[in-house]
């Protein structure tokens, strides 16, 4: 059995009895008719549910709801904006350059922390991915049909066992990370250089003080 191979990314928006071309510099965009600008108008929050709750609805039933308690209000901003905007960013990212793949933004963490480590044991994989093994175990499996990802035991310990990219998701990765970093400027653009700057040094030490355990409150 051939093993499935991840679409590429489309490049040809056909219109109605025309021949429109997508240009990638500005895909998704509102009008295209290519799979990601489709995709990405479809999981927009106007053609979601009317259920759909903005920013600025949520902060003010928040802000009802904690009135009079005694709590670091920054702090619980801070850290809640860290959360919605990191949900954010993973739909618009699964609904957008990763779809035309078949890849969940899981996947695609897998396939990235294999991608830059060449060989990685499986452990080291769900840990650097902030997975569980047994998701791994799933992932791993789903990439491996795919034709992404091959494994072998360890040479020193047959219980272990090491992941690699495979030719065919060496070839994904090269060709799907310029794409994807494309996204991760979209995602920034309403930012000044300075402010970017600060922003990924402020969750970098975020990052760095949980790693090493948070103080005392």
């Amino acid at each position: 059995m051939s093993r499935p191979k991840p679409r590429p990314a489309p490049t040809d928006a056909p219109g109605a009895g025309d021949e429109a071309v997508c240009h990638p510099e500005r895909c998704p965009c509102t009008d295209g008719n290519c799979t990601l600008s489709r995709t990405a108008r479809a999981a927009s929050p106007d053609a979601a549910s009317q259920d759909y709750r903005t920013l600025m609805a949520t902060e003010a039933a928040v802000s009802e709801r904690l009135s009079g308690m005694a709590l670091d209000m920054p702090a619980m901003a801070a850290v809640s904006n860290v959360y919605r905007a990191a949900g954010a960013i993973r739909n618009h990212f699964e609904h957008t350059v990763l779809a035309p793949y078949n890849l969940t933004w899981t996947a695609w963490v897998v396939l990235w922390v294999v991608w830059i480590w060449e060989e990685i044991e499986t452990r080291h994989v769900a840990a650097e991915a902030g997975i569980s093994k047994g998701t791994l175990t799933g992932v791993a499996g789903t990439l491996e049909k795919m034709g992404l990802i091959e494994r072998r035991t360890h040479p020193e310990d047959g219980r272990r066992v090491l992941l690699r990219l495979s030719p065919a998701g060496l070839q994904l990765m090269a060709e799907l990370f310029p794409v994807f970093n494309k996204q991760e400027a979209l995602v920034v653009q309403s930012l000044s250089a300075e402010e970017i700057r600060v922003l990924a040094a402020a969750l970098r030490k975020i990052v760095v003080d949980m790693e090493n355990g948070p103080g005392p409150a």
